[in-house]
């Protein structure tokens, strides 16, 4: 079998683990050894030179271990959702489930997860896939114009109304309506949109005509509802009739693993609207992409790459790693430090466990337990339980 010097040096660099300093490839005396010993090999020792060169370049670039080459591949993306974690998968499959129906469903996340994204999986793999898909940000409008903006108005309702407009629930009809930040409604209009969800009707303002809707209603939203129910900042029953089918988007620092996936779709997404080629990241920028927490989730994510690929000259990113680094020390407004108290690996692992079980009620095996929401055998976490002392009992 013939080795060519291309198949010697084929490997991306990325693949490569070498030294800082490039010893040489060999030794005089070894060189003569080799001729003497193989004619084949003896053909090589005229490109060592070049190799030598070669291996030397790849030295330079002894950081670079990310290929972002490539896209994503389709079994990790679902919709417009890239990831392929546990925690991810989950949630997707409570997606699947409840998409062919035409109950409510209400979104849970933080800021930045991805809210919509789920909204529009939902409506796209519903029968009203073909009918329309109406966002309202309930946080992005003034209260006193909410309602207008939901229900429509007629002529003369109230002053500077000139014309009759049509609400958000009438253009949704037959389709979904987003209420995207539902916690944001002020308490007056709470009643009429409780109306609205059971009764699929409601008056124009200044009408006494009672319109007829036939709406699918998907809600999200970033705040504790639970707790807004408790201090009477948001109506139990209106609550417990968004509630039907919660869907909780876990933050980007609980599925650390789907990082990766995201900086490649990222990179590509920027590069191609910018005609730019990046296809490498450093490895001290990979550990701080990894570790950092990411308190804007996917959105942050989303803008430091954009503003990385902006600053590349080259095919590697160079991304401001500086922001990350000072953000983690950055006091808040309490004038604390920000970063989390240090724990041990122990702690960190005994409370991931504990917080998986506890979204699985303590189911440890099956499609939705603890042990797959974790990626790990029934066994495996089983035996992780006992050495860290976990058990129903304590929780």
């Amino acid at each position: 079998m013939t080795t060519t010097m291309d198949e010697l040096v084929a490997p991306s660099l990325a693949e490569m683990d070498w030294k800082q300093q490039a010893p040489p490839v060999f030794i005089p005396d070894e060189t003569d050894y080799v001729e003497r010993r193989s004619p084949a090999a003896a053909n090589l020792t005229g490109h060592l030179p070049r190799l030598q060169s070669l291996i030397g370049q790849i030295c330079e670039h002894d950081e670079v271990t990310f290929d972002l080459q490539g896209p994503v591949r389709p079994e990790d993306k679902f919709e417009d959702l890239i990831g392929r974690s546990a925690s991810l998968r989950a949630m997707l499959d409570e997606v699947k489930i409840v998409a062919p129906t035409d109950s409510t469903v209400l979104i849970l996340g933080e800021t930045g997860t991805g809210k919509e994204l789920i909204a529009r999986a939902i409506h796209n793999r519903s029968s009203r896939r073909d009918r329309s898909f109406v966002r309202v940000n309930c946080a992005a409008i003034p209260s006193g114009l909410l309602e207008s903006e939901l229900f429509g108005h007629e002529r003369g309702a109230f002053t500077g109304a000139i014309a009759r407009k049509i609400g958000r629930f009438e253009l949704a009809n037959g389709g979904t309506l987003f209420l995207d930040e539902i916690g944001d409604i002020p308490p007056e209009l709470q009643p009429k949109l409780l109306r609205v969800l059971q009764e699929q009707e409601f008056e124009r303002l200044g009408s006494t005509q009672t319109m007829r809707v036939n709406v699918r209603v998907v809600a999200a939203t970033s705040r504790d509802l639970p707790q807004m129910v408790a201090n009477r900042e948001f109506r139990s029953d209106l609550y417990y009739r968004l509630n039907v089918f919660p869907v909780r988007l876990p933050a980007l620092r609980e599925r650390s693993e789907d990082i990766a996936l995201l900086v490649r779709h990222f990179v590509h997404l920027c590069c191609k609207r910018m005609n730019k080629r990046v296809e490498q990241v450093p490895q001290e920028a990979v550990q701080v992409l990894l570790t950092y927490t990411w308190p804007g989730n996917v959105r942050e994510l989303q803008n430091y790459i954009e503003r990385a690929v902006i600053l590349s000259p080259g095919k590697v990113l160079r991304a401001p790693l500086a922001e990350l680094k000072q953000s983690v020390a950055r006091p808040d407004c309490s004038g604390q430090c920000a970063t989390p108290k240090a724990m041990t690996l122990k702690d960190a692992e005994h409370d991931h466990i504990i917080q998986a079980l506890a979204e699985t009620n303590w189911v440890i095996g099956g499609p939705k337990g603890a042990a797959a929401r974790l990626g790990l055998q029934r066994t495996t976490l089983i035996s992780k339980m006992q050495r860290l002392g976990i058990s129903r009992a304590q929780a």
